[in-house]
């Protein structure tokens, strides 16, 4: 999202961006209006024991408040923040949906999103994911119930759509359409490519030597005891690479023993450091994962959660990289699948250098931006392909 933001500020626009405080520096440093965003937990906790739907209902009034004040001709929310979409409509103004990552919506024939499925190349492993299809659209009417309530207490009709937290007038997925199964897309659907943002981070000089270099970029959110990291300093000693690895700004839970053909830093400049490299290893969380193919660089997944086992499975699938599951991370399961992939080098880094140069051809936020423009004027009561 900053790095749509910034783009619009680029392309001449005023962007309000509504956001917790710990972002507002680098908002105003991109040219944007900071608006403050209600902070509060938005899962049940001992202390607060708020249900998502009511944490949306706390959240829609300041949001609609500052879409009074600021009077957009366009709001763009998170696909996982309803409060903005609902105070737009509220106050009738025209909404754009961003998906941070892979487009999340099941279809027929296709394995159920996050399972990490790969895409089945026969009838019968089609009609085996055809069979979830009515518990998948169970869920989603429970949802779609759960969210009407919620329309309903603020006032607004009730929703017909499955999907009804993603806008009916413009949803951009920003990621690669080389990692999208294929599928028919809705109208209102754009794969407009990865938008990735990287704050200030320091240049961090890998070990020295020309062994292929091995970046280790665990995940900002999981993994507190760093088994992936700790994996991969044990796992990989001894073996003909540099190690250059992430602490992602914690202190190490035990000491690591690092050699030098290693280097282990508190944070750095992922964009940098994966240019060089022959191989990231790291979670699969989507922002590291588009950083390294927008880069060229091929990746070793091991998927802790959440659209992590997803993003692995279309990284194997793709031809850009190799997957360990979760389950059987150890050091020596790392070593070989490390092992694995710089064998096949030639042929990950082949297509990862595809996708990179489709990025270089494609801007996303750029794209992303046009969309957006062409909803200006947009009548927000009307869907595409409505009469």
């Amino acid at each position: 999202m900053l790095a749509l933001g910034q783009r619009l500020v680029e392309r001449g626009h005023d962007v309000v961006y509504e956001t917790w405080s710990r972002w507002r520096e680098p908002v105003m440093d991109a040219g944007m209006k900071f608006a403050a965003a209600p902070e509060y937990p938005v899962f049940p906790t001992p202390g607060q024991p708020l249900k998502p739907y009511e944490a949306v209902i706390r959240a829609v009034e300041p949001t609609r408040r500052a879409i009074i004040s600021h009077r957009p001709d366009v709001v763009v929310h998170d696909i996982l923040t309803l409060a903005p979409s609902l105070a737009a409509e509220l106050e009738g103004v025209v909404t754009a949906t961003l998906v941070p990552h892979l487009y999340p919506v099941s279809t027929p024939g296709l394995p159920p999103y996050s399972v990490g499925a790969r895409l089945p190349r026969s009838n019968l492993g089609r009609a085996f994911w055809g069979m979830f299809e009515r518990p998948l659209e169970r869920g989603l009417r429970q949802g779609r119930a759960e969210l009407n309530e919620t329309r309903r207490r603020l006032g607004l009709v009730a929703t017909e759509r499955l999907h009804g937290g993603i806008s009916p007038h413009l949803c951009l997925v920003a990621t690669f359409p080389q990692l999208e199964y294929p599928r028919p897309w809705p109208p209102e659907v754009h794969v407009v490519g990865p938008m990735l943002w990287e704050p200030v981070s320091p240049r961090a000089d890998p070990p020295a030597g020309d062994a292929p270099l091995v970046v280790v970029a665990p995940s900002t959110s999981h993994d507190p005891g760093q088994r992936l990291l700790r994996a991969a300093v044990e796992g990989l000693r001894g073996l003909d690479v540099r190690l250059l690895a992430s602490l992602d700004r914690r202190t190490a839970t035990a000491p690591l023993r690092a050699g030098r053909s290693v280097r282990l830093v508190n944070w750095m400049s992922y964009s940098v450091a994966m240019d060089e490299a022959d191989l990231v290893i790291c979670h699969a969380g989507h922002g590291t994962v588009a950083r390294a193919l927008e880069r060229g660089t091929p990746v070793l997944a091991v998927p802790h959660s959440g659209d992590m086992p997803e993003n692995a499975a279309r990284l194997d699938w793709a031809g850009v990289g190799v997957r360990l599951p979760w389950r059987l991370l150890s050091p020596s399961t790392l070593r070989l699948a490390t092992e694995r992939a710089l064998d096949r080098h030639a042929s990950l880094g082949f297509r990862a250098g595809e996708l990179a140069a489709w990025a270089a051809a494609h801007d996303g936020p750029t794209r992303a931006a046009e969309l957006i423009e062409g909803l200006v004027g947009a009548d927000p009561g009307r869907h595409p392909g409505a009469p």
